[in-house]
């Protein structure tokens, strides 16, 4: 990088944090010449609005906070609707057309599938591990067999080497291999030993001849698939390394979703495309859906339900059905039905273990105890007796607080109840169920309340106590409170909002309706004075763009670089609301390298047309002046920005650099690895592949600066 481009980053680097951090860029920029603040510093509040909201500014909060951000003209037609109507129609998603959005995820076709049905197609490495043993049988269908054919081919490959690589290890000693983090799902190069990486290599591979793979190419989409299922494993994985990055894109031209999803598990590992497909699903639903407050919402419950998408290699097959069939069905409605309703889901039965929960009285702990006399190796395979982790977590995190005037006790008393709540055969995809074998049996005894011993409703008795508790009203209230409203939103409000949450038998619908008939909603000093996260600045940028997205994973993989991967937080507490748990230099200077690649179409599969947004005709060529300027700011932020942000977008957006200074910086483009975790998805299509030449526009540069804004950041 040169010293140019060095100074411009720094010094936009700078501006965004200074407007950011001290509120509206009040602080001067020469403040900072010694870098950015540190973190003792007190955030200084931005400069409070005080006259009332007017109807156009009411229409912006509404949309920023019960949207994941404006789409351009979304303001002009909620004004033509009415703000009330709107809103009354956004609580009632059912009644909202969304078939463009469903339309979009007919790519996803896997994502349709059962959990079974997601294990039998895409095999796990425990399945692999289970047909070595030949506890389970190989399928009969054609494709399915020759993808787990192939998958256990290179498994089996990769355990020898790493067998082999061991022995050949000084004593104490580690192999690279294990020693790289990911690396042993890699098999996607062939051989019988591995690199530095921890992927396979060839050494006594005969790649097939480049005509042999060109006239594979030149076949139609249904030939090359019946080629692909049609070849040996040690064909396949031949062809695979022999292919070329564009060969790549070529191989998956023109197919069917269903077959790319065939060609993409010989391609890479099989449970990766479930895993790509669950990721990107959840940003296309926030960018595309028509039920923005229900996405909202989605999204809110996602993360007060936290689950870890590599809790372990049976988790991804879990989140299908959890966002689909759990989350997204009661977002809307009562909060006991989603508690139940996740309670009895495989994700979180997983991610917090209680399906390996048994009781130490139950009849499986007491047939334990007589096994060794018959079965030497009946010690490994003894139960591993009560897991509290759901039990706490389903108090502290999920309904009362931390605060919420339960025991230690308790949380043990609560284990004893969900015992027995656990999985049928969770390595094939199995659902969850109640086995009265693992129950702990006799009463107990929860914050107070008697429960008799009665098995399953046990646990439903726990989860109605815990649903109807004033405690829970309040800790529920108090999040949704900070999610839309503020950081320290005002108590008498939350007061309101857990009364109705019990008058209501806890309808999320009717606490959020108290919100947003409260006058703290609409007070000017909480108007854009929330900074978004990570998945909300880009939603909301993807949104106020009318970025066109035909490849979401760069995007998904963009969401690691700003600090917030999708399904990606390992602590069950989910990811914080508050904005300072999201303001720090580094998290702000990535922001603005993402807008500036965003916007000059440096983020492969996602294009931006800024002509278009301001309503020229195609093709126009936009002039980067001051008239120019002032447009973009009011169809991204939806009115004008402040003096200082206006000053320095005209100051800066002339460097003939910008783009690509932000796009080293953020390493936009998706790295080797990330292309192989999922070809499907880097297929190109016109004008959805990074510019290869030039520097950008300088109109580019304007709207990514305004992206970059502290009005942008802020909701």
């Amino acid at each position: 990088m040169s010293r140019r481009q060095r100074g411009w980053i720094r010094g936009i680097a700078q501006t965004a944090l200074t407007g950011l951090l001290c509120g509206l860029m009040t602080v001067p920029q020469a403040a900072f010449a010694a870098g950015p603040p540190s973190a003792a510093r007190a955030m200084p509040k931005r400069a409070e609005k005080q006259a009332p909201l007017t109807e156009q500014e009411r229409v912006l909060h509404a949309l920023n906070r019960f949207t994941f951000g404006p789409r351009p003209g979304d303001a002009a037609d909620v004004e033509r609707m009415g703000l009330d109507r709107w809103f009354l129609e956004q609580l009632q998603p059912e009644k909202i057309d969304d078939s463009a959005f469903e339309q979009r995820m007919t790519q996803f076709p896997a994502l349709r599938l059962s959990q079974s049905q997601l294990m039998e197609r895409f095999p796990s490495q425990a399945m692999l591990r289970m047909t070595e043993r030949r506890d389970l049988p190989m399928p009969h269908d054609r494709v399915q067999r020759a993808i787990l054919s192939d998958a256990k081919y290179e498994y089996d490959l990769k355990q020898k080497a790493l067998a082999t690589e061991k022995q050949t290890q000084p004593e104490g000693g580690m192999p690279a291999s294990m020693q790289m983090a990911g690396a042993t799902t890699d098999a996607d190069m062939a051989g019988n030993e591995l690199n530095k990486k921890g992927k396979l290599k060839g050494k006594d591979l005969i790649e097939p001849a480049p005509e042999d793979v060109q006239a594979l190419l030149a076949m139609s989409p249904d030939q090359r698939v019946d080629r692909m299922v049609s070849m040996r494993p040690e064909e396949m994985l031949a062809f695979k390394s022999a292919l070329k990055p564009m060969q790549k894109l070529l191989l998956l031209q023109g197919m069917t979703p269903q077959d790319a999803e065939i060609a993409e598990s010989f391609m890479t590992a099989p449970e990766r495309v479930v895993g790509a497909e669950v990721l990107d699903e959840r940003l296309e639903r926030d960018v595309f859906s028509e039920r923005q407050l229900q996405a909202v919402m989605t999204d809110f419950w996602l993360n007060h339900f936290s689950v870890y998408l590599r809790k372990n290699q049976n988790e991804p097959y879990y989140l299908p059905g959890y966002e689909r069939d759990v989350i997204l069905p009661h977002a809307m409605g009562k909060f006991e039905n989603l508690l139940v309703a996740v309670a009895q889901s495989p994700a979180m039965l997983m991610y917090l273990d209680n399906w390996e929960s048994v009781g130490p009285h139950s009849d499986q702990a007491e047939r334990a105890q007589y096994a060794p006399m018959f079965r030497p190796n009946a010690k490994k395979q003894a139960p591993k007796g009560i897991n509290e982790n759901y039990a706490r977590e389903l108090m502290e995190l999920h309904t009362l607080g931390v605060n919420g005037g339960y025991t230690q006790q308790d949380v043990i008393e609560v284990a004893k109840c969900f015992t027995g709540w656990t999985i049928d055969k969770p390595a094939q995809g199995g659902e969850a169920y109640f086995d009265e074998a693992r129950h702990e049996p006799g009463t107990k005894i929860v914050l107070g309340h008697k429960i008799k011993s009665k098995g399953q409703k046990e646990g439903l008795e726990v989860l109605h106590i815990l649903a109807t508790s004033p405690a829970t009203a309040h800790f529920v209230s108090e999040k949704l409170a900070v999610r839309f409203l503020s950081d320290t939103p005002p108590p008498a409000l939350v007061n309101r909002m857990a009364a109705a949450f019990l008058k209501t038998d806890g309808n999320i619908r009717a606490v959020l309706l108290t919100m947003y008939r409260s006058p703290e909603f609409w007070s000017p000093q909480v108007y854009r004075a929330k900074v978004k996260t990570p998945i909300e600045f880009m939603a909301s940028a993807l949104r106020a763009s009318g970025a066109d997205v035909k490849n979401p994973l760069p995007l998904v993989q963009a969401m690691d670089r700003l600090g917030m991967p999708i399904y990606g937080m390992q602590t069950p507490q989910g990811y914080s609301w508050a904005s300072d748990d999201w303001v720090s230099s580094n998290a702000l200077i990535s922001r603005m390298n993402f807008a500036l690649v965003l916007s000059s179409n440096r983020v492969m599969g996602t294009r931006t047309d800024w002509p278009g947004l301001l309503g020229d005709s195609d093709g126009a060529v936009l002039i980067p002046d001051a008239q120019t300027e002032n447009r973009l700011e009011i169809a991204l932020l939806g009115e004008p920005a402040t003096d200082r942000t206006r000053s320095t977008v005209l100051a800066q957006f002339d460097d003939p650099t910008a783009q690509q200074s932000a796009e080293e910086a953020f390493k936009a483009s998706p790295s080797q690895s990330d292309s192989e975790m999922s070809g499907r998805f880097m297929q190109t299509k016109a004008g959805h592949t990074p510019q290869q030449q030039g520097t950008g526009s300088p109109v580019d540069t304007m709207a990514g600066l305004l992206l970059g804004s502290p009005e942008f950041q802020r909701r």
